[in-house]
C-alpha cells in the first residue's frame, strides 16, 4: 500500500504497526521516527498540499481531526476521491481502538494486538502504583500561555495525570480542550506546572515566562515551590503509544521513589 499521514501521531501509529516503509508522504510536522525524515513533506497539518497529496497516488491517507481547522483537509480529500481515513482519539483507549482498526485494513492486526497488550500492561502496572500514592499531585498542563489553553477531563493527559499519581487541575472541565486565564489558574493553585507549548521546543520554554505572570509567584504553589517543569510536547500532545513514554517521564518526575525511570529495552521505544 502506498500510505500518507497528514498528522504526526498518524505516521507514529503506522510505525507502531511496521509500516513506515510503505509510507510515500508526510505532513512538515511529522518527525519520528527518523526513517521518515526524506519524505516528501506535504505542508503543515492545517495547510496541506492536496496537489502534492493528489500526485504521490496513495492508496490510504490517514486525516485527523485532533486539531481544529483539520476538517478542511477532510473536506478537500472527499472532493478530490482520495481514499482517506479519520481519527480522532481522545483518550488511550481509543488510541487502542484506532491501532487495532488500522491493522485490520493494513493486514498487520497481530503487530496492532501486541502493541495494545504492551500499552494496556504497562497503563494496568502504573494504575496500580498510583493506587499507593494517598496524596495526588495537582497538575496543571499548559498547551499555550496566552490565550490559555489546557487540557480537560476528556483528554488523555487527564487520564496520564491520574497515572502517574497526580490530578489534572482542569479535569473538572468536561472538554478536551479549556480555554482559561493566569486568574483562573492561579486559584486552582497547582503543586506542579508542565508547561507543553504546541509547536515549541522545551529550549524555547522558560520558566521564567511562568514566574512574571501577576501574583503568581506569591500565591501558586508550583511556582513558590519551583516545580515548573518544560517537557517535549512529542510526548504529551499527540495520540499515539509514545504518550506512555511521556507517562513514564512524568510519573517519575513526580514521584521519583515510586516510578522507575525509561529503560533501553522498553518494547514500545
Amino acid at each position: 500500500m502506498r500510505l500518507i499521514s497528514i498528522c504526526p501521531s498518524n505516521t507514529e501509529l503506522l510505525h507502531y504497526l511496521g509500516l513506515t516503509h510503505m509510507l510515500v508522504g508526510v505532513d512538515d510536522f511529522s518527525d519520528w521516527p527518523k526513517e521518515i525524515q526524506n519524505l516528501p513533506k506535504l505542508g503543515p497539518d492545517l495547510q496541506i498540499d492536496m496537489d502534492k497529496v493528489e500526485k504521490l497516488e496513495p492508496d490510504l491517507v490517514l486525516a485527523s481531526l485532533s486539531v481544529p481547522g483539520m476538517e478542511k483537509n477532510i473536506e478537500e480529500l472527499k472532493k478530490r476521491n482520495i481514499p482517506y481515513i479519520v481519527l480522532n482519539p481522545q483518550s488511550l483507549k481509543d488510541i487502542e481502538k484506532d491501532l487495532l482498526s488500522l491493522g485490520k485494513i493494513t493486514n498487520t492486526k497481530a503487530k496492532a494486538m501486541e502493541v495494545t497488550d504492551c500499552m494496556n500492561e504497562l497503563i494496568h502496572t502504573y494504575k496500580e502504583l498510583a493506587a499507593t500514592i494517598p496524596s495526588k499531585t495537582k497538575v496543571y498542563w499548559e498547551w499555550w500561555p496566552k490565550p490559555v489553553f489546557t487540557p480537560g477531563k476528556i483528554n488523555w493527559l487527564t487520564e496520564i495525570s491520574e497515572l502517574a499519581g497526580a490530578t489534572n487541575v482542569f479535569a473538572d472541565k468536561n472538554v478536551a480542550s479549556h480555554q482559561t486565564d493566569w486568574e483562573e489558574v492561579a486559584e486552582k493553585n497547582p503543586d506542579v506546572i508542565c508547561m507543553i507549548w504546541v509547536g515549541v521546543k522545551e529550549s524555547k520554554m522558560k520558566p521564567a515566562h511562568v514566574k512574571k505572570r501577576p501574583g503568581w509567584e506569591e500565591n501558586v504553589a508550583a511556582v513558590k515551590e519551583n516545580k515548573i517543569f518544560c517537557l517535549e510536547e512529542a510526548l504529551f500532545c499527540r495520540p499515539s503509544p509514545r504518550l506512555l513514554h511521556g507517562l513514564k517521564k512524568v510519573a517519575h518526575l513526580l514521584h521519583p521513589d515510586i516510578y522507575p525511570t525509561n529503560t533501553k529495552d522498553d518494547p514500545l521505544l
